[in-house]
């Protein structure tokens, strides 16, 4: 159970710091956000916790391939907040590309022999 504690509260103090400097410093906020932070902690409580060198190559090229359809989000939210949508409907907007990209992702993998 503290293991997964850790792992909440550590998540939880990274969100939060990328919100706070953010309120000051968008671009810098943006920066942070960008690293892959997550991931690196996630490949890092993976392995701790089952180091298989294939086990982890598998989840980091997975990442890889999951993290392309999640970028047109970035693009698709500031675009519709600058034509005056909500900020709720951009990233509803947004999050819905995404998943479609997801789907269309893993069935390119799938047709491709890419395990995902």
């Amino acid at each position: 159970m503290i293991p997964f504690l850790l792992k909440t509260v550590l998540s939880a103090v990274l969100v939060a710091s990328i919100a706070t400097v953010a309120r000051r410093l968008p671009a810098l906020g943006a920066l942070i956000a960008s690293l892959p932070l997550v991931s690196v902690l996630g490949m890092i409580f993976l392995w701790a916790e089952k180091p298989d060198r294939e086990l982890m190559a598998t989840h980091s090229e997975a990442t890889f391939w999951y993290v392309l359809p999640s970028l047109p989000m970035f693009l698709l939210i500031p675009f519709l907040l600058r034509r005056g949508w909500p900020f709720w409907g951009s990233l509803a907007a947004g999050c819905v590309l995404t998943i479609l990209l997801y789907l269309v992702v893993v069935w390119c993998a799938r047709r491709y022999g890419v395990a995902l």
